[in-house]
């Protein structure tokens, strides 16, 4: 008796009795090749536009070479008043994160379609955080300045609209993915809108929305430098003077200060993951 065939080896046929090849072989569909295409013309049509000049970018490692060689050692004499405007363009980040994420929270839950009241609602509130991601936080900054004027208020408001946008967007998709029987437990006993919300949406969800506010305040410390730069507070204000004015070693002193901050944020995020997770979780298996 022959033993029998296993279906692991057994060959796949197609409708003509002939083997099917694996996906990786198998040839592109005519939408992909058409996106790869358009993507590759508009890349040649960008190079022959803007005309680049390889001659200038081959200058280009001379020239950091020589910013280099001119900001060492970088300028502690002004170290006291450079660290006061670091620390307000970190209460800048600070300030207007929290507005941000407070903001976020009542937005995701008429975004996510599982918690909102009215499904055009969820609509129209993923329109407007699409709008408000959309647009930069630069230009979000350029805009507040001409409202409100000059100074730290144009910066915190720039940096809570674009972190409304942001984890609006992140946080309503984390509700969508909760699980629907600890919301339906809860409802079943009679609970309110509300209380479904706080006895089963945030206590799945707290540990996302932990996450995703920290890695809004890094962004926010890197993008409120930027903001100064426009007039929107902070320690983006003494940049561009010090490149303008080719004040070089300045101009180091700003961007060591800025590394130390965006690391310690980096790093208090990376305690705060690993508290939540627990040591175990984050332990490599092999």
């Amino acid at each position: 008796m022959s033993a029998p065939v296993s279906n692991a080896v057994r060959p796949v046929s197609g409708a003509a009795g002939q083997h099917e090849l694996p996906p990786r072989f198998r040839a592109p569909r005519w939408s992909s090749v058409l996106v790869l295409a358009v993507m590759l013309g508009l890349s040649v049509q960008g190079l022959l536009r803007m005309d680049i000049s390889w001659s200038r970018a081959m200058q280009g490692p001379s020239n950091v070479w020589d910013f280099f060689m001119n900001s060492v050692p970088p300028n502690v004499g002004r170290f006291e008043n450079l660290a006061l405007l670091m620390l307000e363009t970190l209460e800048i980040a600070l300030i207007g994160t929290i507005i941000g994420v407070v903001l976020s929270l009542p937005a995701a839950l008429i975004a996510a379609r599982n918690t909102t009241p009215w499904l055009p609602l969820a609509w129209f509130m993923r329109l407007v955080l699409t709008t408000l991601r959309s647009v930069p936080d630069l230009v979000w900054a350029l805009i507040f300045v001409m409202a409100v004027g000059l100074g730290p208020l144009a910066g915190i408001l720039a940096i809570a609209v674009d972190v409304l946008g942001f984890a609006g967007r992140f946080f309503a998709e984390r509700i969508e993915e909760i699980e629907r029987g600890p919301m339906d437990a809860v409802r079943s006993t009679g609970a309110s809108g509300a209380a479904v919300v706080v006895g089963a949406v945030l206590p799945a969800a707290f540990a996302s929305f932990t996450a995703t506010s920290l890695y809004c305040l890094e962004k926010s410390i890197r993008g409120a430098t930027i903001l100064g730069m426009v007039g929107a507070g902070g320690i983006g204000m003494e940049l561009t003077p010090a490149f303008n004015l080719r004040q070089y070693d300045t101009a180091l002193m700003i961007i060591i200060l800025i590394l130390v901050v965006v690391l310690a944020a980096e790093q208090l995020s990376s305690t705060v993951r690993k508290r939540m997770l627990g040591a175990d979780q984050l332990t490599r298996a092999m």
